[in-house]
């Protein structure tokens, strides 16, 4: 693994972690290109390649907790406050409760995916198709919020299961988590501002879980002192620089404009994508 390398997907992951459009699909199909370019087969993967994927997600994840800090402290507050009080009437109460009713949610149904989420890696085309998908589900949800006359600025519970039920989905590479939540909450009458600004929150246990459990349970541990770790500590570096000003200006964008240009941006890319490598794989 070269240090280029590992930038290139560093900017990639910071990217599109928090935009709807797939950072698994992204990290996919560059790490593909990157293969059929150097001429490597497709179904060649190193444990190496599988730690640096990890780390660039704690990077994001990085990225995220320290956006969110404040956000972060007011529920976890209010969350140990209603432990005490036994009171969970407060707002910032009810998110952390409903996040951890997400995490599990999550975890039920994207475990059952975990195999073929695998086998994805190694279908690019496949990958194109569901980021097909993503970009139609965009559509989809912006022109249903569109045509609400009252969009409410409050998570609730039924909001974050259809959210969580999304998020779980998402495990498969070329669904976006961010994009399948959001268009959740969009569907749920929520306001995109409101809707992204949870999706982030909720991904938090997930990414944390990931990013700590997993590599105990799939990596050879002996493996690790052969890994460049120059290239993974730079690449997991550019990924928390990169999805910090990701998140900050994304907010923003959502907050004014519609998320039709991904849906755009994910149609375009499905389609080269499987086209790509129905040719050249």
């Amino acid at each position: 693994m070269h240090i280029l390398q590992a930038i290139i997907m560093g900017i990639v992951q910071g990217l599109s972690e928090f935009l709807p459009i797939s950072s698994s699909a992204h990290l996919v199909i560059t790490s593909n290109l990157y293969k059929v370019l150097k001429n490597i087969p497709i179904h060649e993967e190193s444990t190496q390649e599988i730690f640096l994927d990890i780390m660039l997600h704690l990077g994001t994840l990085i990225a995220v907790l320290i956006f969110f800090r404040k956000d972060i402290m007011e529920i976890i507050k209010a969350f140990v406050n209603s432990i005490k009080t036994k009171d969970f009437s407060d707002k910032n109460a009810k998110l952390a409760l409903y996040i951890l009713l997400g995490t599990v949610i999550t975890v039920v149904i994207a475990f059952p995916l975990n195999e073929v989420a695998g086998a994805l890696v190694f279908s690019p085309k496949i990958v194109g198709l569901l980021l097909i998908l993503t970009g139609i589900l965009l559509f989809s949800s912006e022109a249903y919020s569109k045509k609400l006359e009252e969009k409410s600025d409050n998570i609730d519970f039924k909001t974050s299961v259809i959210m969580a039920i999304a998020q779980g989905l998402a495990a498969l590479p070329g669904f976006s988590r961010s994009g399948l939540t959001i268009s959740a909450g969009l569907l749920s009458k929520k306001d995109r501002v409101t809707a992204a600004k949870y999706s982030f929150l909720l991904s938090i246990p997930i990414i944390l879980g990931a990013s700590m459990v997993y590599p105990f349970l799939k990596i050879d541990m002996s493996e690790f002192a052969s890994y460049n770790w120059n290239a993974i500590i730079i690449g997991t570096i550019v990924s928390a620089i990169v999805g910090y000003l990701c998140v900050k200006y994304f907010l923003k964008f959502v907050g004014k404009y519609s998320l039709a240009f991904f849906g755009y941006y994910c149609i375009i890319i499905g389609v080269s994508t499987f086209v790509f490598f129905s040719i050249f794989a």
